[in-house]
């Protein structure tokens, strides 16, 4: 085990494990809005950002992508800290300034109406969609598209995602709700990519469940599992 110390606390951390994992495991604060514990991290946001003491050198990092190594010290609430996430969220909100998890952070840490020229859109890029669907589900229906101020997440050429299964786990880690998802007994949409796809019952209960194309998808690259197993709905199962 690796032992160092968040604002003056001892804690332990497995070789691996980055800072701000360690610190949300034992309590501590760390705003993030581009992290997830399933998928590499990527420091999009800034958020995360601490002081860290090495040796004789202090710097100020994001934590998602700081190994835990021992004997660090690492500070969460210093001025310079502070003053970077506030810029950091001034920024954010003057992008997304209609977003609610924005709207709280800004609250929260009492920055007022950004002096940056106001967006409107409710995309932070903090790539959590692409990187779910490139890592986890692995068809990479989406990517990031375009550069400097026009960068954006969306399909190939911006049209109909052919790859795209309709999982909706795009829509489940994003931070700012801004990937919908609307369902009837006939198909699931994907709104933002534009993606319909019908719905497949559930052989027992009779439930649509999910679209075919993902059913099938799973059936494809999954091994040892029965042939009826995606003919059932989860609660069937």
């Amino acid at each position: 085990m690796i032992k160092f110390t968040i604002d003056g606390v001892e804690v332990e951390a497995e070789e691996g494990q980055n800072v701000l994992q360690v610190a949300l495991d034992n309590g501590f604060d760390i705003p993030h809005l581009c992290y997830h514990e399933a998928l590499e991290p990527y420091g999009a946001c800034r958020l995360c950002q601490v002081e860290i003491t090495k040796g004789n050198r202090t710097r100020l990092t994001t934590s998602c992508n700081y190994p835990a190594l021992e004997g660090i010290q690492v500070q969460t609430r210093t001025e310079k800290v502070i003053k970077a996430r506030k810029m950091v969220i001034e920024l954010l909100l003057a992008r997304s300034p209609n977003v609610p998890v924005i709207k709280d952070l800004a609250e929260e840490y009492s920055v007022g109406t950004p002096r940056f020229t106001l967006g409107d859109d409710d995309c932070i890029l903090c790539g959590l969609c692409e990187r779910v669907c490139r890592e986890i589900v692995g068809v990479e229906a989406i990517s990031f598209l375009g550069r400097g101020s026009d960068r954006k997440v969306g399909p190939p050429l911006e049209i109909n995602p052919q790859t795209c299964i309709g999982c909706g786990a795009c829509a489940y880690v994003c931070p700012t709700d801004c990937i919908k998802v609307e369902e009837n007994e006939n198909e699931r949409t994907i709104v933002r990519w534009g993606r319909t796809l019908p719905m497949k019952k559930c052989k027992v209960c009779g439930r649509s469940f999910a679209p075919w194309f993902q059913l099938d998808y799973f059936g494809k690259i999954t091994e040892g599992i029965p042939s009826d197993f995606w003919d059932k709905c989860p609660d069937c199962r």
